[in-house]
Parts: C-alpha cells; sequence; structure tokens
C-alpha cells in the first residue's frame, strides 16, 4: 500500500511552509492533537474524523491468524482440498463398491403341476393372485489386478497433496497482502501525523505574519504563499486519510473482522531480520514453495496414471458372490434339479473370475496419451523450478537495495535534523535569520518522508522474499 508520488510532493510543501516557528522536531512522527482539544472546524482546518465506535487495535501477527482462518480463497482452497480428499477415500474404497442389489414384488397368479403337465392354463392375470417377492445381491472383489487399484491410489495421494498445497498458497499470497495493508495504514497515519504537525506549527506562525502584514511590516506576497502551502498541505492530509481508510478497508475485508478491527497506533518500524546467503532461499524455496511441491505431487500423480494404463493391458482377477431368493406361494414349487424355477429359489455362490479387455491398439494410444502428460508436468516441474530461483534471486535483490536505501535515507534524516537544530540554536543567539530555517526544515521533512517510505519498502521486500521462498519466517510477524 504505497503514497506513490504523494510522498515527496507532501514533504517538498511541508518545507516550504516551514518557518522559524519550526522548533527542533523529533524523529518520530508527532501524534495529531486529541479532537478535544482541536479549534472548531472551518474552511481552512480540515474536519476532525468521525467516531465509530470502540475499536480493537490487532497486531500484525493476530491480523495474519485471522486471514488465514476467515479470507474467502483460503475457505474456496479448503473446500478443495476436502474434495480431493473425498475422491481419496473414494478410490479406497472403489474395489469393494462391485456389488449390485435388487429386489421387486408383484403379485403372481396361481400356478400348479410340474415341467410335464399343469392344470393351469398360461393366463397372467386370473381371479387367483398371490403377492411374490424376489431380491438378490451380486458382485464381485478384486483380488489381483496389476496395479491398477495401487496406482489408482498413488494418483490420488498425489491430488491430495496438490490440494494441501494449494491451501499453503492461498495462505502465502493473503498474508502478503494482509502485511501490504497494515503496513499502509501505519505509513499513511506517520504520514498524516506529520503533516499535522506542520500545519499546528504553520498555524503558530500565520498570524504573526498576517499582523506583520497589516501594520506593514510583513511581505504580502510571501503570507500568500504561506497560505496557498497550508492549503496544499490540508489536501495532502485528505490524501494521507485516503490511504489510510482504503488500507484499513482492506485490511478489514482479508481478516474478516469487520470494523471493529483496527491497528495500533504505533510508528511503522523496520523489521529486525539479518539477511543470509542467496543460497539460503535458494534451498528454501525448492523446500518450502507450494508452487514447486504441487509440481512435484503432479509429476507422482502423472506417473501412477502412466503405470495405471500400462496395467490395463493386463485382465483383473477377482473372486465372484452372489446370491438370491424367490418367493411365490401360489406357484408350485419345482423339485427336480434340471427344471429351472424363476419363482422358488434359493441360490448362493462364489468363484474365481477374469475379467479382460482386450482393445490393446486404443490402450497402447491411451499409455501414450499418460506419458505424453507426464512429460509435460516434467517440463512444468523444471519451469516452476527455473523461475522461483528467479523470484527468490529478484526478492533477495530488492531487499538488499530496500536495506541499503532505509540506511542511507536514516543517516540522511539524521543529519539533516543536525543541521536543523543547529540553525534553530543560531537563530535563538542571533546568528541566523529566521529565513534560514526554511532550507534544513525542507530537507529534514523530505528525508523524513524518504526514511518512512524506505522502512515500506525494506518491510514489504522481506513480505516477499518470504512468499517467493515460502518461508513465512523470513518476514517476522512479532
Amino acid at each position: 500500500m504505497r503514497l506513490g508520488p504523494f510522498v515527496p510532493l507532501l514533504a517538498v510543501s511541508v518545507g516550504m511552509a516551514t518557518t522559524a516557528a519550526w522548533g527542533a522536531p523529533d524523529s518520530s512522527p508527532v501524534p495529531a492533537p486529541a479532537p478535544a482539544e482541536a479549534p472548531p472546524p472551518s474552511p481552512a482546518t480540515p474536519m476532525p474524523a468521525v467516531a465509530l465506535g470502540a475499536r480493537h487495535a490487532y497486531t500484525l501477527a493476530e491480523c495474519l491468524r485471522f486471514a488465514e482462518s476467515n479470507y474467502p480463497k483460503v475457505h474456496e482452497a479448503g473446500a478443495q482440498l476436502d474434495r480431493m480428499r473425498a475422491q481419496l477415500f473414494e478410490v479406497r474404497m472403489l474395489p469393494f463398491g462391485g456389488f449390485t442389489a435388487t429386489a421387486g414384488v408383484a403379485l403372481a397368479p396361481t400356478v400348479s403341476g410340474t415341467a410335464f403337465y399343469s392344470p393351469n392354463t398360461d393366463a397372467a392375470i386370473t381371479s387367483s393372485m398371490a403377492l411374490a417377492w424376489r431380491v438378490g445381491i451380486d458382485g464381485a472383489v478384486p483380488l489381483w489386478t496389476f496395479g491398477k487399484i495401487s496406482n489408482a491410489i498413488d494418483a490420488a495421494k498425489a491430488q491430495v497433496k496438490v490440494g494441501e498445497e494449494n491451501v499453503q498458497k492461498s495462505k502465502n499470497e493473503v498474508r502478503l497482502t494482509v502485511r501490504q495493508a497494515f503496513y499502509g495504514v501505519e505509513l499513511a497515519r506517520d504520514a498524516r501525523s506529520l503533516v499535522d504537525d506542520a500545519l499546528e506549527r504553520v498555524d503558530k506562525y500565520l498570524p504573526r505574519v498576517e499582523e506583520k502584514v497589516k501594520n506593514g511590516d510583513g511581505d504580502d506576497i510571501q503570507l500568500l504563499k504561506l497560505k496557498i502551502h497550508r492549503a496544499e498541505l490540508i489536501a495532502r492530509r485528505s490524501e494521507a486519510e485516503r490511504q489510510e481508510r482504503v488500507a484499513l478497508s482492506g485490511l478489514r475485508f482479508l481478516t474478516g473482522m469487520g470494523a471493529e478491527l483496527d491497528v495500533p497506533d504505533e510508528p511503522l518500524k523496520p523489521l529486525h531480520r539479518v539477511l543470509g546467503p542467496v543460497s539460503q532461499y535458494l534451498t528454501a524455496a525448492r523446500l518450502f514453495r507450494p508452487e514447486v511441491n504441487m509440481a512435484r505431487a503432479g509429476v507422482v500423480a502423472r506417473r501412477a496414471q502412466v503405470e495405471l494404463e500400462k496395467a490395463r493391458f493386463f485382465p483383473d482377477f477377482a473372486l465372484a458372490l452372489s446370491a438370491s431368493r424367490s418367493y411365490a406361494p401360489e406357484v408350485a414349487d419345482q423339485l427336480n434339479p434340471f427344471v429351472r424355477d424363476d419363482a422358488n429359489y434359493l441360490r448362493y455362490g462364489f468363484g474365481l473370475v477374469l475379467n479382460w479387455k482386450l482393445d490393446f491398439l486404443p490402450q497402447a494410444a491411451r499409455v501414450a496419451q499418460a506419458r505424453a502428460q507426464l512429460e509435460e508436468i516434467r517440463a512444468t516441474e523444471r519451469y516452476a523450478l527455473g523461475g522461483v530461483g528467479v523470484e527468490v534471486e529478484t526478492a533477495f535483490a530488492e531487499t538488499e537495495d530496500a536495506a541499503k536505501r532505509l540506511e542511507a535515507w536514516t543517516d540522511a534524516a539524521r543529519f539533516a535534523k543536525q543541521w536543523l537544530v543547529k540553525v534553530q540554536e543560531g537563530i535563538d543567539v542571533g546568528t541566523f535569520n529566521d529565513e534560514d530555517i526554511v532550507d534544513p526544515a525542507k530537507e529534514y521533512a523530505l528525508k523524513r518522508f524518504y526514511q518512512m517510505s524506505a522502512t515500506l519498502d525494506y518491510n514489504m521486500a522481506l513480505a516477499k522474499l518470504a512468499l517467493a521462498t515460502g518461508w513465512d519466517a523470513v518476514a517476522p510477524s512479532e
């Protein structure tokens, strides 16, 4: 959440509006005065913020936990993982699902006699009928499939691994966005606080200039410039408020906490992290990066698919089981074992069966397709490893650059403050004029803003390095 061009423009405005009324400012942002102490609003002063009720300030670590628990994209990935786990269970149970049960109830007419003679006609509907029923179950349990079942289970397991890594990928992405919003709120508040400090000091000096111009001792052009710069400061303060609201709104959505969530009113501080060698982060990416692990799991799944298709060249051996019972009380039971009786019987049995689909040529084509898909996912794995390496090295270079810039701007801000203090002391003893305070005050404000911006860049560079490596400890949240 960057303030963009707002930072340097605001810094220049603050510096140009600074006069001898500046004291020796501290390096930390000065908090805005409480609403109860602020003067009544007027067209020339910013409107006070409207209170929205009690809010609880959550730390960055708490916001990250809320986002992992509540963000819709994480829930979406979790639901996909549940579906994949259910598919794995289905594959495990599939060998035991080859049974079919049938049952039926109907009216059967009276039929007596034997296979040689019956006093009844072949009429299906007569005045003498009774309820008849039939129930049966049959199926087969695979005993040996030449790897069809085991390879299908391996492919389903690899798919579950893909789903688990996808959940982690969603969490890593939302953690980066939460950090961006959290730091954006802190930066916007720091900027607003610095503007408020400048406005307070300008408002103390402005009446003196107006009084001098009224008495004919002042420069009315300088007074107009001062009023212009004050108006611009108010505009820049509005930009800071907008940035804060946007960042805070995004943070509330990401965490799912709604309007009750707030960020501690603390200045933005750089993270305490000592960078190791780039090889350390490259190794971490190969171990922890979800996209790399997803590609690896994809290779396992495609390899299992190839073995599954090859196993389909061979037959399946299974144990077949069957049992059925039929009873029709108005139909004569045929006791001759050589007469087929479909009305009254009890049948059961089991045996070893073989099922062999002899489509060898189409199956060879399916094996070739599976091998091509395996090569495709292997290429994807190589691409993921190479791309992740580039991302890690890029993020590492950005982090080193941000650290150097932060150190340089911190030194520059410290030197500018020393310059400002020396000029202020000179004005107090009469060795400097009031106008001499403008340049050091302008430089200090500008360098302070650059330091704040570099702090945000450094923290976000570490967050991007954590995302690139899949190693969240790179960017501490405590």
